[in-house]
C-alpha cells in the first residue's frame, strides 16, 4: 500500500486547485478516499477519529452481499441446465451463471457511477459512497433475463430520482435500489414477472427450450401453498427467482456479517421476521376452514422462506438512511414491514411478492415513527420530572 500511496500523492497536485485537472478533483477524491482513510478531521469541538468512515461501511455491506452473489451465480447455471435436463458440475453451473450475471453488475456500476461522477464534477462536490452498495443490490434483485439496457435505465432512474434530486446520499427517503426495481416492475412488467427467471439460451445438441414450466414458490403459494417446494429447498434457495434473493441461508450469512460489524441493525432484521410470523399465525387462526388450500392457511414460518423476504429484511430494510433511527422505532418499523408483506402476499394475487412495496411504504413512514417515539419519550420524561 505504500507504493500506491506514493503513486496517488505524485499525481494529486494535478487535481488540486490550480492544477490542470482541477475540474476532475471530485473523481480523484473518490478514488483516493476509497483506497485510503481520509486524513481530515473536524476542526472544532471534541472529536474522535475513527477509521470506519462511510466508504468502509459501504464496503462492509458489499462483503455481506458476496454470499448471495456467489450463490445466485451458481443457481442461475443450475436452473439453466435443469431446464434442459442436464446434470452439470458445481463449477460448470457457477461459470455459466458468472458470465450471465457479470454483464448485469458491470452495467449497473458503470452507468450508476457514471451519473454520480458527472453530478459531482458539475456541482463540484464529493462523490457519494452510497452507489457502491446500490450498484450491486440492483442486479441481485433482478431476473437474469433482464435486458442490459433496462439495467442501465434503472441505474439512471435510482441515481437521479432516487438520490440526486433530494440532495444525494444521506438525503434520500426511500431505498434507491428498491426504487429501481419498482420502476422496472411497473414500467416493464413483462420482463419482471412470468417465465423470466431462468436463462434459456440454446445448448448445443439440445432442442431450444421456449419456456420453462417450473413456477416460482410465490406463484404456487398463491394458487395452492401445498404445491410449493420443500422447506429445505426454499431455505437453501435452489429455485427460480431473482439472482440474489432465493437463498435464505446466504442472506443469513450476510446478516451475520452486518450484525457483528455493527453496520446493520439486528433489531430491524429480527422484527421483520417477527412481524411476518405474527401476521402469518393470525391469518392461520382466521382462515376459512372450507378453503383448505387458501393462502391464509400457509404456515407462518413459510413466509420467511418465500421470495425475497429474507433478502429484503437483511439488506433493504436495514438501510441506515431510509430506515427508522430510534431504537423503539426500529422495532415498530420492522414489525410493520413483516406484517404488511404477508398481507400483500395473501390478499393481492396480482402481486404475491409484497416485501418490496412494504419496505418502500415504511420508508415513507419511518420519520413519522421516529417522531412519535421521540415525542412519547419527551412526555415520559416530563411526567417523571
Amino acid at each position: 500500500m505504500k507504493i500506491a500511496r506514493q503513486l496517488v500523492d505524485s499525481v494529486k497536485p494535478h487535481f488540486e486547485k490550480g492544477g490542470k485537472l482541477e475540474k476532475f478533483h471530485p473523481a480523484f477524491d473518490a478514488l483516493e478516499t476509497f483506497l485510503f482513510v481520509p486524513g481530515s478531521t473536524t476542526r472544532h469541538g471534541v472529536h474522535i477519529r475513527d477509521a470506519m468512515d462511510m466508504k468502509r461501511t459501504m464496503f462492509t455491506v458489499i462483503i455481506a452481499l458476496i454470499p448471495t452473489l456467489l450463490f445466485g451465480m451458481w443457481n442461475v447455471g443450475y436452473q439453466h441446465y435443469r431446464a434442459y435436463g442436464m446434470e452439470m458440475s458445481l463449477f460448470d453451473n457457477f461459470m455459466f451463471g458468472f458470465w450471465k450475471v457479470l454483464p448485469i453488475v458491470i452495467v449497473s456500476y458503470a452507468v450508476g457511477l457514471g451519473v454520480e461522477f458527472l453530478f459531482a464534477i458539475v456541482r463540484n462536490h464529493q462523490v457519494s459512497e452510497g452507489y457502491l452498495v446500490t450498484g450491486l443490490l440492483i442486479p441481485l434483485t433482478l431476473p437474469v433475463t433482464i435486458p442490459l439496457w433496462m439495467v442501465a435505465l434503472a441505474a439512471v432512474f435510482c441515481t437521479l430520482l432516487g438520490k440526486e434530486i433530494f440532495g444525494g446520499t444521506g438525503m434520500n427517503f426511500m431505498n434507491p435500489a428498491l426504487l429501481a426495481r419498482a420502476f422496472l416492475f411497473f414500467a416493464f412488467p413483462a420482463y419482471m414477472s412470468g417465465d423470466v427467471w431462468t436463462d434459456l439460451s440454446p445448448e448445443p445438441g439440445h432442442a431450444i427450450v421456449d419456456a420453462y414450466s417450473g413456477a416460482t414458490n410465490l406463484v404456487a403459494f398463491d394458487t395452492n401453498y401445498r404445491q410449493m417446494a420443500s422447506v429445505p429447498g426454499m431455505f437453501w434457495g435452489i429455485e427460480q427467482g431473482s439472482i440474489g434473493e432465493t437463498s435464505v441461508f446466504a442472506c443469513l450469512l450476510g446478516a451475520f456479517i452486518l450484525i457483528i460489524t455493527g453496520v446493520g441493525s439486528w433489531k430491524i432484521i429480527a422484527s421483520c421476521f417477527a412481524g411476518a410470523w405474527v401476521m402469518g399465525a393470525f391469518l392461520n387462526l382466521v382462515a376459512p376452514v372450507e378453503l383448505i388450500n387458501n393462502a391464509m392457511h400457509t404456515p407462518a414460518y413459510y413466509h420467511w422462506l418465500l421470495g425475497g423476504f429474507a433478502f429484503g429484511a437483511v439488506y433493504m430494510a436495514t438501510d441506515p438512511v431510509s430506515a427508522a433511527q430510534t431504537e423503539r422505532g426500529k422495532w415498530v418499523y420492522g414489525l410493520l414491514i413483516g406484517a404488511f408483506t404477508v398481507i400483500l402476499r395473501v390478499f393481492n394475487p396480482a402481486y404475491p411478492e409484497g416485501v418490496m412495496l412494504s419496505i418502500l411504504l415504511m420508508n415513507v413512514f419511518a420519520p413519522l415513527i421516529d417522531y412519535v417515539v421521540v415525542e412519547q419519550h419527551i412526555k415520559n420524561r416530563v411526567k417523571r420530572a
